[in-house]
């Protein structure tokens, strides 16, 4: 029998070999070039004699898997020094709820705390409205919001901060290019307390918190892979630009600020409603409840903020920022599990730096730029073993031979023929989108449906399935379920996202929506 046997690929960095057991055999193998291949049994180390100097610090992939064996990597330093609790602070998504809540339950009532008297308040208040372009001047309503953040929220307010200093550098260097002030940057933790994956109840998503049709209005895609409403860096300059566009309309900066939460429409209405005001403070009671306390909860962080000190805020240090960190675009497809494999950065921070990826795998398309964000050692290692690693992915992929989603693009925009036993709650289900948006595009006045009535739909759940290369090669074949105790049409449908019960019915010739257990029924076309 043949023993097994597997490809060891060395990098020539001063690689003194793998480590020596006295039970094993070592063989000396002269380092000649970058990358060699040599075939190794199992009983046998390779040790390296006359490495090159060159590459002493390039990283070592040090075997392509072909059995069980793992593929042997050395760390990072950046990678190891990365503190546990800070990893936990950059994933945790409770911020999100909680800062919606404040918003949302603010009462707005006098706040007592003694620590921050009105008139200091005040004075300080007059200092920043001096420097910014927004109006910042004293309001009892807005020192009611300050006073109830720090009363309250000290310790969420300390982990934004924290937050902030991996984000705001990206933030600023964006909404400098269109000129847009750069205390914006205080309005993505107002929108999303800095998760990049954050997702409202009616669809909104990212850091800017994007509905689906002006993101694509903007250019931010989404497919089954990747939502580009969830990129750092091309939704804050979709949100640059927009907030831009936004202040060519109004001149005011806190009514762009009240337009991008609520809509240029409901401001325009706001101001008719006041008898023609432009000032916010005025225009508030005529804005829907959100955004009445949206412009405050905005102002009272961009205090707190530039306060930090005074109120003795302790955020705690990052070790990873923005610019400690650069992007590379891929050439295949690839898993975050293979490159935490091959660059020993926890899988948790590739997520972190890569939110837009919704199944942790980097899609390759052709004309598409998909991007993979890596501390900087990392990128300069990954890009000096861009071969090596790619023929690691894809041997491996072709051992696990593993189901890959399709890559689906969402529709811009769906119209959808209400059927018999429709209601909203089970039409938003399926297009992932809240009940509260289909009304708002279809200008509904309550959830009443009519069968045959048509409904305007922008789906924010792309249809995708799951299909090998066989299946996907050969679409005349169709796939075959069967029927198990307690199915239903409905319920097939719903274990394949875009089959129907219209289409289960039509490719299997059914006149009658009752089943059988044991039936076999086609799920696809074919």
């Amino acid at each position: 029998m043949l023993k097994r046997r597997f490809f060891a690929v060395l990098l020539l960095a001063g690689i003194s070999g793998f480590a020596q057991e006295k039970d094993k055999k070592i063989r000396e193998e002269k380092a000649n070039f970058r990358v060699q291949i040599f075939q190794k049994s199992d009983d046998t180390e390779i040790k390296l004699t006359e490495p090159d100097p060159e590459f002493q610090n390039k990283l070592p992939i040090s075997a392509v898997i072909r059995d069980s064996s793992k593929v042997a990597l050395s760390d990072l330093p950046k990678a190891k020094t990365i503190d546990s609790l800070w990893r936990l602070e950059l994933t945790n998504s409770d911020l999100f709820e909680t800062m919606q809540k404040s918003i949302e339950d603010q009462d707005y009532e006098k706040v007592v705390y003694d620590e921050l008297p009105t008139d200091t308040l005040k004075a300080r208040l007059a200092r920043l409205n001096a420097r910014t372009p927004f109006n910042v001047e004293y309001n009892p309503i807005l020192e009611s919001v300050i006073k109830s953040y720090l009363k309250r929220n000290k310790k969420g307010m300390e982990r934004l901060m924290a937050l902030s200093t991996y984000y705001f550098p990206l933030y600023e260097q964006e909404l400098d290019k269109y000129d847009v002030p750069l205390e914006i940057k205080y309005l993505s933790i107002v929108e999303s307390a800095l998760n990049p994956r954050a997702k409202s109840r009616v669809g909104a998503t990212g850091l800017w918190q994007f509905m689906f049709p002006t993101g694509k209005m903007h250019g931010l895609d989404v497919s089954s892979y990747v939502d580009e409403r969830m990129d750092p860096s091309r939704s804050t300059e979709a949100a640059a630009q927009y907030l831009s566009s936004l202040y060519k309309v109004f001149g005011d900066w806190n009514l762009v600020l009240a337009s991008y939460n609520s809509g240029p429409g409901n401001v325009s209405k706001a101001i008719r409603r006041s008898g023609g005001s432009t000032d916010y403070w005025h225009l508030r009671r005529f804005l829907p409840r959100e955004t009445a306390g949206y412009v405050p909860a905005f102002l009272a962080t961009l205090y707190l903020f530039e306060y930090a000190d005074e109120h003795k805020f302790q955020p705690a240090n990052p070790d990873v920022v923005f610019f400690e960190t650069d992007t590379l675009q891929v050439k295949q497809l690839i898993t975050f599990d293979q490159i935490s494999k091959v660059t020993g950065v926890e899988k948790e921070m590739l997520q972190f730096l890569n939110p837009s990826y919704k199944l942790d795998i980097i899609p390759f398309v052709e004309d598409e730029k998909y991007t993979l964000r890596l501390p900087k050692p990392a990128i300069g290692k990954f890009v000096s073993n861009e071969n090596a690693i790619y023929d690691f992915v894809e041997t491996q992929a072709k051992e696990k031979e593993k189901d890959l989603p399709q890559l689906v693009k969402t529709e811009d925009k769906v119209r959808y023929r209400v059927r018999k036993g429709d209601y909203l709650g089970k039409i938003a289900e399926k297009y992932g989108v809240g009940v509260s948006s289909i009304r708002r595009w279809n200008n509904m006045r309550s959830n009443n449906l009519r069968v045959g009535q048509y409904l305007t739909i922008y789906p924010r759940k792309p249809v995708a399935s799951s299909l090998n290369t066989s299946t996907a090669s050969n679409s005349s074949n169709p796939k075959i379920y069967t029927v198990k105790s307690g199915d239903s049409l409905w319920s097939i449908s719903k274990k394949f996202p875009g089959v129907t019960v219209q289409n289960l019915r039509s490719w299997n010739d059914m006149n009658t929506n009752s089943l059988k257990p044991g039936m076999k029924i086609k799920i696809s076309k074919g």
